[in-house]
């Protein structure tokens, strides 16, 4: 990982000198950060440092892409409108409409009424989307502001940490690899895989085998082999540029984690490169190396024949070297190669920025088609979902029977190819085959499959509901619910209103009909309906998911409908007893009143615990790291504080409690046997379980138990780990 460095001015106006000064106004540059210093006077970061620092530094990363002189002056001001008393008027009159449009353009929406940290994600990440589709440098903007902002991520809290890889490695990295801007997209992967989990990165580290010195002995040997040969076996126009990397730290935990690979099936953990000046001398020296090193068969790959989807180019071939080890090498153009590592940014190092729009134009495709297939679901984080799921590393193409190749992100069915060849094809689809044999509608397609659909010639022939849970893709997904909204409203509504009722009666939740429209008002607003028939056809055609309302029905209905005043008065109350007393209640012996578990922290014995004195329950126990209790924390609320008394565990206790635990692993047969078997091993009492398969190939296992106490828990959950496939084991809410 880079260490952060600090940034001045003065650096950057240097570094535009050393480039290219008469590309760049730096009369405007510099008024910039003027403006820019004097608004964030006074702030400091989380480390301590001046917070200008912080514009400073994504400036210098923007410079290094070769970005213009709008984008850093927009890169200075990005948070003086979000986090000063500046103004987008100001920005426009002083640095003109385009600095504006940036600046606002990744400018955090002002707080709206949300239910989750995950809808303010979605909908931010949504307004960013709409201003790149008009300006793709707001995205790269966004990406360099991340960049930084993880390279420094050690001074903030441990949970704003984990949130933030998260939201990295789900939504900005997949971004940066669409756009093809692989030294941002590498830097963030291994920054918020190092948050998300320090011990694999660290194993990682481990098999990486040698020393730092001694990859980088191995990586000149080559080199130097290949430098001394080239231009004795052929005339370049001018000598080839060859230089060597090592596989990331992320790169290596997929190949060995999640494709199943040893370190010694890695090929391309070592890389050279080699650039030369045009495409024949790419498949020239492609053919001279093996004069020097033998080939590893089948491992040739030729990105420029079949440039990836973010138009990245190259010659792989794989060789072993003296020592038996592995090695990559890839062969490319400069043209290629800017456009391997800067991707969409290199258009701004030719000099056609947002001019060259042709050249754009397949490139940006998917912003727009996530864009109209967001249109079609009121879910605003279904497009978190496409960004996480859809723009995987790697896609896998198939084909038609007439030889054209349709690419797909893995895990794609054959829904989703038929919807990418047409959306009547889609519509009507009946059935289909896949290298001669028919399969079911929830096959997964693997790349080198030929997929022929079989339609009906009924012009009534529509899909079915049952295709969202089997498409993965937004496109196949939007025209589904497209259809569903435009053919079948009465039956839309028939359909969502008896789903709701079946999730209220399931949930013990009964609101009066005449009090439904008014229980539902915040979510009818949320989701653009203005009747309760809009609401209930938007939950027919799927653009509304229930499963993700359901905890906002709850908390709304324990406001509205479950009144203190409605509660036994038989269970006398409980006097507070103030936090600063030093001596603890014990759990066991409180006989007087009622005792209750929080379903939203699920206390074990072992675990540090606090109790709330309620009105009329008696106390309700919760942990110590549980969200509710937490939040009080923060709140400067006297009388509610006053009602939270310390409580302990009794020494020991025989007593068994129920608590929920959820399962990730990577789908395979015998998965959830060998998870029952490590349970019945542990003798512990399954009340309930089930499982699923997720979206993205892996399968969730979900199931209430009962535990002793944590440290029974805690052996358990060592033991499920080791278990392949296992992706994370942890304790769900009830």
């Amino acid at each position: 990982m880079k260490e952060d460095r600090v940034v001045t001015i003065e650096m950057i106006e240097q570094k535009i000198l050393d480039m290219d000064k008469q590309s760049y106004d730096l009369s405007k540059i510099h008024s910039a950060y003027e403006f820019a210093a004097k608004a964030h006077e006074g702030q400091k970061r989380s480390s301590g440092q001046p917070y200008i620092i912080h514009p400073l530094s994504v400036a210098e990363i923007l410079l290094d892409l070769g970005m213009d002189t709008d984008t850093i002056c927009a890169a200075l001001l990005h948070d003086v409108v979000e986090d000063t008393s500046a103004t987008l008027e100001q920005l426009e009159k002083l640095f003109g409409q385009d600095v504006a449009a940036l600046v606002d353009g990744v400018t955090k929406l002002a707080k709206v009424p949300i239910f989750n940290k995950e809808q303010q994600l979605a909908e931010n990440v949504m307004k960013i989307l709409l201003a790149m589709s008009k300006d793709i440098r707001v995205m790269i903007i966004k990406l360099c502001d991340r960049l930084h902002n993880m390279r420094t991520l050690e001074f903030r809290p441990e949970h704003k940490q984990r949130t933030t890889a998260r939201e990295t490695m789900n939504v900005y990295a997949p971004i940066a690899r669409r756009l093809g801007i692989k030294v941002v997209q590498a830097e963030l992967e291994d920054l918020a895989f190092h948050y998300l989990d320090p011990y694999a990165y660290q194993d990682i580290e481990n098999l990486m085998g040698a020393s730092k010195e001694e990859r980088e002995i191995f990586l000149n040997s080559i080199i130097q082999k290949v430098s001394d040969y080239l231009p004795t076996a052929m005339e370049f126009k001018k000598p080839p540029q060859i230089s060597g990397r090592v596989k990331s730290i992320y790169g290596m935990y997929k190949k060995i984690y999640v494709q199943h690979k040893n370190p010694e099936e890695v090929y391309d953990k070592y890389a050279i490169r080699i650039i030369v000046s045009d495409l024949a001398e790419c498949y020239a020296a492609s053919g001279l190396i093996q004069n020097i090193y033998p080939p590893i068969p089948n491992r040739r790959k030729d990105y420029i024949s079949h440039p990836k989807e973010n138009m990245y180019q190259s010659l792989h071939d794989c060789y072993l070297g003296k020592e038996g080890i592995p090695f990559e090498v890839q062969i490319r153009t400069w043209e290629m190669h800017e456009t391997a590592e800067y991707g969409i940014a290199a258009h701004w190092k030719y000099k056609e920025g947002i001019h060259g729009k042709d050249k754009m134009e397949k490139r940006l495709a998917w912003i727009r088609q996530m864009i109209e297939a967001q249109k079609t679901s009121d879910d605003v984080e279904e497009i978190v979902r496409a960004i996480k799921y859809e723009l995987a590393p790697e896609d896998i193409c198939v084909m038609t029977p007439k030889g054209q190749t349709i690419s797909l992100p893995i895990g794609a069915t054959v829904v989703d190819f038929a919807y990418k060849i047409h959306t009547e094809v889609g519509h009507k689809m009946m059935s289909a085959k896949v290298n001669g044999k028919i399969v079911p509608l929830d096959y997964k397609l693997q790349t080198g499959d030929i997929c022929t659909i079989l339609t009906s010639k009924d012009p009534t022939k529509g899909p079915s509901r049952s295709w969202l849970d089997i498409a993965i893709t937004s496109e196949a997904r939007s025209k589904i619910r497209s259809w569903f909204k435009r053919e079948r409203r009465e039956e839309n509504i028939q359909t969502g209103k008896s789903a709701l009722e079946k999730l209220f009666r399931h949930n013990h939740i009964h609101v009066p009909d005449e009090e439904l429209e008014n229980f539902l008002k915040d979510d009818l607003r949320r989701h653009s309906c203005n009747t309760l028939e809009d609401f209930y056809a938007a939950i027919g055609y799927g653009g509304i998911s229930l499963s993700k309302l359901l905890p906002h029905f709850k908390e709304q209905y324990h406001k509205n409908y479950e009144k203190d005043d409605e509660e036994p008065k038989d269970l006398p109350i409980v006097t507070p007893v103030p936090n600063s007393s030093r001596s603890k209640i014990i759990l066991d012996d409180i006989s007087d009143c009622a005792v209750k578990f929080a379903q939203c922290c699920n206390p074990l014995p072992g675990d540090e615990i606090v109790g709330f004195i309620t009105r009329g329950h008696g106390i309700s126990v919760h942990t110590t790291s549980c969200v509710n209790y937490r939040a009080m924390l923060n709140r400067d609320i006297p009388e509610e504080q006053e009602r939270w008394v310390d409580i302990q565990w009794t020494e020991s206790t025989d007593s068994s409690m129920q608590t929920s635990i959820e399962v990730i692993a990577q789908d395979r047969v015998g998965l959830v046997y060998d998870i029952t078997a490590v349970l019945t091993e542990s003798r512990i009492p399954i009340v309930h379980s089930s499982s699923r398969v997720l979206k993205n190939g892996n399968a969730i296992f979900d199931a209430s138990i009962r535990i002793v106490n944590r440290s029974q828990l805690n052996s358990m959950f060592e033991r499920l780990r080791k278990i392949k496939g296992v992706i994370t084991v942890e304790r769900a809410n009830s």
